[in-house]
């Protein structure tokens, strides 16, 4: 019974990892460069999503829609700050600058939303539903979570390989100059890119919000983990990371149940080292060709 329920959440927690790692893969796939202010895009969907729904008393719709619109312009302005000025020049600084926008956004909302965690009321985290009489009771949000991610996974992945405005993306990233020839406004696309991947972090943030507590540094843990986990999926692939993001979530809550949470980041994170030592290139990707 332990285990089942552990499994049941971890899906749940694996599906959150693997949303933001979607993220990464997106701005990966798209420019070369990453967002590692995602844990931070995760928290402001959460904390907006509860001061519109909480605090001002707007219906949870409407807070959900206004949350991950924030979140998307968010994105706009992470590409815009703090990383086209240094990928346009070939500099990596978009590393630190990237960290340091997550900090400050972290700073700023703790100032301003508080320190105190607070909890997210959902009709969909309120009643649980009984498993076939075994009396494990689960919320439909834990059954919706890894739901909403393998669509997502899915809509990307199709858009990515089926689409002319995903085909367009990948070609951004493989050959700007021939992009740049054929068309292709390659700032725009970037910047969608970005506003794509805050938006998923914010529909994570969303969705985990009424099973845990809402406070400022609530995306930092989630934000490390997802980046472990899209580099363990294979940055590269869409379906690799959501995959990896589940493997990471049920890893995770069973050693918890089993062990005890003084050893879940010991052994998950060890677990990471060891699968990247055997297989570089993660459990889904492929190395790059380089032509010379």
């Amino acid at each position: 019974m332990l285990l089942l329920s552990a499994l049941i959440s971890g899906l749940g927690m694996g599906s959150m990892y693997g949303l933001m790692a979607l993220g990464f893969y997106l701005t990966y796939a798209v420019s070369g460069t990453m967002n590692f202010a995602q844990g931070s895009s995760m928290m402001l969907g959460a904390v907006l999503c509860f001061t519109f729904a909480q605090t001002l008393g707007w219906p949870m719709w409407l807070a959900i829609i206004l949350a991950l619109l924030v979140c998307a312009l968010y994105g706009l302005v992470v590409e815009r700050l703090a990383v086209r000025p240094f990928a346009s020049r070939g500099s990596n600084a978009w590393l630190m600058s990237t960290v340091a926008l997550g900090i400050v956004l972290d700073n700023l909302v703790m100032h301003t939303f508080g320190k105190e965690p607070r909890n997210l009321p959902s009709p969909l985290a309120m009643s649980s539903i009984d498993i076939g009489g075994t009396g494990l009771g689960i919320y439909p949000l834990h059954i919706l979570i890894p739901v909403v991610g393998l669509v997502l996974a899915a809509v990307l992945h199709t858009i990515a390989r089926r689409t002319r405005w995903g085909v367009a993306m990948l070609a951004v990233v493989q050959n700007r100059d021939a992009a740049r020839l054929m068309g292709i406004p390659i700032t725009r696309v970037i910047s969608i890119a970005f506003a794509m991947s805050t938006l998923l972090a914010g529909i994570a943030g969303v969705l985990i919000a009424p099973l845990t507590n809402v406070h400022s540094d609530m995306g930092t843990l989630f934000g490390l983990k997802a980046f472990a986990v899209a580099i363990l999926g294979g940055i590269t692939s869409a379906w690799g990371v959501v995959i990896a993001g589940l493997l990471f979530g049920i890893a995770e809550t069973l050693i918890t149940a089993t062990i005890g949470s003084g050893y879940t980041q010991i052994i998950t994170f060890g677990m990471v080292i060891i699968a990247l030592a055997m297989m570089p290139n993660g459990l889904f990707g492929r190395a790059q060709v380089k032509k010379v």
